[in-house]
């Protein structure tokens, strides 16, 4: 989604971001991530997402800018090699399963992303092909069992595989992923052709059913059908199950633009989900769910299938979203998930897809709202993440972990000031990776 990067803050704001990042990168070592009280173990459940995947991503990027350097022998480098190292022990030491953001998965792909960056290929082959044979014997599975999400389904596992490309386990791995989105696709009653994923009440969480004892339709970036979207988009573009990817997404990028409600005053038109006869208001600015993720799908999916149209509706959804005022945003922390840093790293990333100037003004908006919300002393790096889970009450914690805490806070500032492009937002679904020949090389 990008022609070329460069910072995005000058003058003070980019100052002040260097310097955030500058004091992350000295405080992130002190704690794995906000974990529920009794629960120490979730970091390794979730390695990219609250643990030493995620945090060795930051330091990995903190060396390839080279304008910082964390103190202590070695540097950002070996910081975030010890970082995956101790990833990888974890995924041997405690169960996990196939999921992107919350198992095995997470940790391979930041592996295989940050080889040929941070470490070159030792002689003794390839280690992720063992993980490969396991996710093929997984996606065997027809019906597959699981989720069909980007976090813990079918979409992060696809993400994983484009990252492998042009390997041919990672041809076959997609091909299944791609097959087994097929097989869970429902042409919704009344809706002609038309494609969606719904997810049944067993598969909700306990609050999600309650509201939605017959199940729902998820529109998001994270859970639901904008993930889809993103991913088929980005098959299509790899040429891998792209006639399979392409037919799909001409029932489901329609089907999630009628999705729309009527524009408001906030500037968003689309909710968390959709059910039949339930009403719905529009949602939040994110990229969990709402409008700036289903935007950035649609343009990661236009440009994958070559659709124009696809490219215009996220340019129209963005500017939208970039009219939120912050009282209706529902951004009340920093993180990435559905934080101020990451507004702003998506409104980054879609003004270079775009060039679109209001884009690139409520990026720096955002940016500048996430510095402002640092309160030095308190958490890590004056960072504090808002946590409402089933484990605990709803309180301010210390994360220190990628999706939701001071790892993906710095990434986000440091791609704002930094002329290397943030090449882990893939993990987000957030960006592309350059198209290369499939074949059995290693791709450069």
């Amino acid at each position: 989604m990008s022609a070329g990067w460069e910072p995005l803050l000058t003058g003070d704001s980019a100052a002040e971001a260097r310097r955030a990042v500058t004091v992350i990168a000295a405080e992130l070592p002190a704690s794995l991530g906000w974990m529920p009280t009794g629960v120490p173990e979730l970091a390794w459940r979730t390695p990219l997402a609250s643990g030493h995947a995620g945090q060795a991503l930051f330091y990995a990027y903190l060396a390839l800018d080279g304008s910082h350097r964390k103190g202590g022998e070695g540097g950002a480098s070996e910081t975030a090699l010890d970082l995956l190292d101790q990833a990888i022990a974890g995924a041997a030491r405690v169960p996990m399963n196939e999921g992107f953001y919350q198992g095995f998965t997470g940790i391979a792909w930041t592996s295989e992303h940050l080889r040929g960056r941070l470490f070159e290929e030792e002689d003794g082959g390839d280690p992720n092909l063992a993980v490969d044979e396991l996710l093929l014997t997984a996606l065997a599975a027809s019906p597959w069992p699981g989720e069909y999400d980007l976090l813990g389904g079918l979409v992060g596992i696809g993400i994983y595989a484009l990252e492998r490309l042009p390997r041919p386990s990672a041809v076959a791995c997609l091909e299944r992923v791609v097959e087994r989105l097929a097989e869970r696709a429902e042409r919704p009653a009344g809706e002609g052709a038309r494609w969606a994923w719904f997810s049944p009440p067993e598969a909700l969480a306990a609050h999600k059913r309650e509201r939605h004892p017959a199940g729902r339709y998820d529109l998001g970036l994270a859970h639901g059908a904008a993930g889809v979207i993103a991913l088929l988009g980005a098959a299509c573009r790899a040429g891998v199950a792209a006639a399979e990817a392409d037919e799909l997404l001409r029932g489901a990028v329609p089907w999630l633009l009628e999705r729309a409600l009527p524009a408001s005053a906030a500037g968003l038109r689309f909710p968390l989900s959709y059910a039949p006869d339930a009403p719905f208001a529009a949602g939040r600015l994110a990229w969990c769910y709402g409008d700036l993720g289903i935007a950035s799908a649609l343009a990661i999916a236009g440009e994958g299938a070559g659709e124009p149209a696809w490219r215009r509706a996220a340019i129209e959804i963005a500017k939208g979203a970039a009219a939120c005022p912050l009282a209706d945003s529902k951004v009340v922390d920093a993180g990435l998930c559905h934080g101020a840093a990451g507004a702003g790293h998506l409104f980054h990333r879609l003004y270079r897809a775009t060039g679109e100037e209001t884009l690139a003004a409520a990026a720096r908006a955002w940016l500048e709202r996430a510095l402002a919300m640092r309160e030095p002393g308190r958490g890590i790096a004056g960072f504090r993440s808002w946590v409402n889970s089933a484990e605990e009450p709803a309180d301010w914690r210390d994360d220190a972990g990628f999706l939701t805490g001071a790892a993906g806070v710095g990434l986000a500032l440091l791609a704002a000031v930094s002329p290397v492009e943030p090449e882990w937002d893939r993990a987000m679904l957030l960006s592309l990776r350059p198209p290369s020949r499939l074949s059995g090389a290693a791709a450069p």
